[in-house]
């Protein structure tokens, strides 16, 4: 297992994935760390503690506040397991905290996530946690960054806003979504023929979509002439993904294949060929390899996916908290990107367990209460 995974960091670090942003409004891991080298080092050191078990902090007494603006309340556990092992960690470090969780749904009106956020302010939180998807979440964090508290913490994006140039928020973090579609689309174009058409399934329209669907369609167009037939928007919505599958299929009789930009858009698709009969002959892939896709994954409904190391996003968020707590920010890189490994059906059930075991280290034991506010005082 740990062979695939260094791998994986060795095809990302050393990866060109410049091209699915060129002209876009944001620098790729690879542009950012070219421009800012001493950023690559603090980088590496950085995912060893992530890696490696927390050393408990003494002498903080003061908790630390972090309000949590999610869009949690999906079939994907990818949010819940973020707060958990993040709570998981800072409990490690013996660190107090008060964490406010704020869930929403995925493409939710964005006035919304504003009065959340203007709501999460009004605790004076120490760091916010939020994500960018939307271009008007710009503005939003844009105005918090103006204030200069709290500290930004941008989950789900690894990619640094040109715009901002050297005013970055504290923390990018997540798991490179162009590296994670570059990887689908090897696994695409190695088992379909040149040409092949396929449908596009995005999220909402934003930056999730773009950078998973975007770097897809660009890197099967110009490695197998791949084309795309035809394309939805569905709010990362089972249900939607689903009535859009349906559709999809009838008028596409012989369609191969579907990307899905998401674990609720793939089970969408799936519900819909199940109960049109076309499952054995249509291929759909996840993103992200949680437990519900794990499960189609075993049961041979899903057919593969790129997984994220989960839990060491929200390690990494701790570790970061912890070391700017203790006077260490310095130590914080401006990025931190995880592990993702490719899985297909028919994986074998003992390496399976090796990933599951790493990927949920921490989730898998403490699961946060996402609807109130959680506190820690700290070992006496």
């Amino acid at each position: 297992m740990r062979r695939v995974l260094w791998l994986v960091a060795i095809l990302f670090f050393s990866g060109d994935l410049s091209a699915q942003t060129e002209g876009t409004g944001y620098w790729t891991y690879n542009e950012y760390m070219s421009l800012h080298p001493e950023q690559r080092q603090k980088a590496a050191t950085f995912s060893a503690m992530v890696r490696a078990d927390a050393v408990p902090e003494q002498g903080i007494k003061k908790p630390v506040k972090v309000a949590v603006v999610y869009p949690g309340k999906q079939v994907s556990d990818y949010w819940w397991r973020s707060v958990s092992s993040m709570e998981a960690r800072l409990r490690e470090h013996n660190l107090p905290y008060e964490i406010h969780p704020n869930f929403t749904e995925p493409g939710v009106d964005i006035r919304l996530q504003e009065k959340q956020i203007a709501q999460a302010l009004e605790t004076d939180p120490d760091y916010l946690i939020f994500t960018l998807d939307a271009f008007r979440h710009r503005s939003i964090i844009e105005r918090i960054m103006v204030r200069g508290r709290p500290k930004l913490i941008l989950q789900n994006i690894t990619t640094p806003v040109r715009a901002w140039g050297d005013q970055q928020p504290f923390l990018y973090v997540g798991f490179d979504h162009a590296l994670g579609s570059s990887l689908l689309s090897k696994k695409f174009v190695k088992i379909f023929p040149p040409k092949t058409q396929y449908a596009m399934f995005y999220g909402t329209q934003g930056y999730v979509s773009a950078m998973r669907g975007g770097t897809f369609q660009i890197e099967s167009e110009r490695h197998a002439q791949a084309k795309i037939v035809d394309s939805f928007y569905l709010d990362f919505n089972r249900e939607k993904s689903k009535q859009a599958a349906l559709k999809t299929l009838q008028k596409h009789k012989n369609l191969p294949y579907i990307f899905a930009c998401s674990t609720d858009i793939a089970l969408g698709i799936i519900d819909a060929a199940k109960e049109l009969g076309r499952l054995d002959r249509l291929v759909v892939n996840g993103w992200g390899g949680g437990e519900a896709e794990l499960q189609a994954i075993l049961k041979g409904e899903l057919d593969f996916t790129v997984m994220r190391m989960n839990d060491d996003n929200g390690v990494a968020m701790a570790d970061a908290i912890s070391l700017d707590q203790n006077g260490k920010s310095g130590l914080v890189p401006t990025i931190y990107s995880g592990d993702m490994v490719l899985i297909e059906k028919g994986v074998e059930a003992h390496y399976l367990q090796e990933l599951r075991n790493r990927a949920f280290r921490y989730s898998d034991h403490w699961r946060t209460k996402n609807d109130q506010v959680v506190t820690f005082d700290g070992q006496k």
